[in-house]
């Protein structure tokens, strides 16, 4: 009997602790889905607002990225329009046109030579019919033909060498001629006042909100009215926008 009794309270024993066992690790296990549900949770909040901000750093780095490019853009045709003031200002255009000139008057120069010794032929060809006709009149000649030949020689030889004067002042005519036209080439043209760009710190990109603005010449920025100036002001945050009236004056 008493084996019985400790045998059933053994087992009493045995549930009571398994009951418990149940119950606790149910807890437990309540416990970890909680905390995994605050664990989820916690890193959803915490993502949006990194996506949020990943999302944000890309678009600014899109419109640096844009604008840098644009900045760019803008100074690299100022420098190249600045380039082009300094090539133009130094005559570094000017001397492609006095070569082209130099050129024009080489080839005048030319023909006039070659019509000069066209017209000299034929005078040296009557000149040796003469010769002729003279050497044949020799032979039966006088003694006073003979002087009045002897007084006739310089006259002849005058008269042979100026020829020879009038070939030679045809080219120096020739070349003087054709160089009037290479003075007349080398005249400076007309300064287009609608260019903006000739006013130094004026870039392509500038000059175009210049136009749309209403600042369609150097005289408008050289000498501006009160309506002129207002409009101008819009550029105020262009570097140099100080000078660009000095700089439109030396323009003009």
């Amino acid at each position: 009997m008493a084996k019985k009794a400790n045998k059933q309270s053994v087992d009493k024993v045995v549930k009571k602790v398994n009951k418990e066992f149940d119950k606790t690790s149910s807890q437990i296990e309540k416990l970890i889905n909680d905390a995994l549900k605050q664990f989820d949770s916690l890193q959803n909040q915490i993502q949006e607002p990194v996506r949020k901000l990943l999302k944000e750093v890309d678009e600014l780095r899109d419109r640096e990225m844009k604008r840098f490019n644009e900045e760019f853009e803008r100074r690299l045709g100022e420098f190249h329009d600045l380039q082009n003031n300094i090539l133009d200002r130094l005559g570094i255009a000017s001397k492609e046109a006095s070569e082209e000139a130099k050129k024009v008057t080489d080839q005048a120069a030319k023909k006039a030579t070659t019509t000069t010794k066209g017209k000299s032929a034929p005078k040296k060809t009557t000149a040796s019919k003469a010769a002729a006709k003279k050497s044949a009149a020799k032979k039966p000649a006088t003694p006073k033909a003979a002087t009045a030949k002897k007084a006739a020689k310089p006259k002849a030889s005058a008269a042979a060498k100026s020829p020879a004067a009038a070939t030679k002042a045809a080219p120096k005519k020739a070349t003087a001629a054709a160089r009037k036209p290479a003075a007349t080439k080398r005249t400076p043209k007309p300064k287009d006042k609608s260019d903006l760009t000739q006013v130094k710190g004026i870039g392509p990109a500038t000059a175009r909100k210049m136009k749309d603005a209403g600042i369609t010449s150097v005289d408008q920025i050289a000498n501006p009215s009160d309506a002129d100036k207002e409009k101008l002001q819009a550029f105020s945050s262009v570097k140099g926008f100080n000078t660009f009236s000095d700089e439109a004056k030396k323009v003009i």
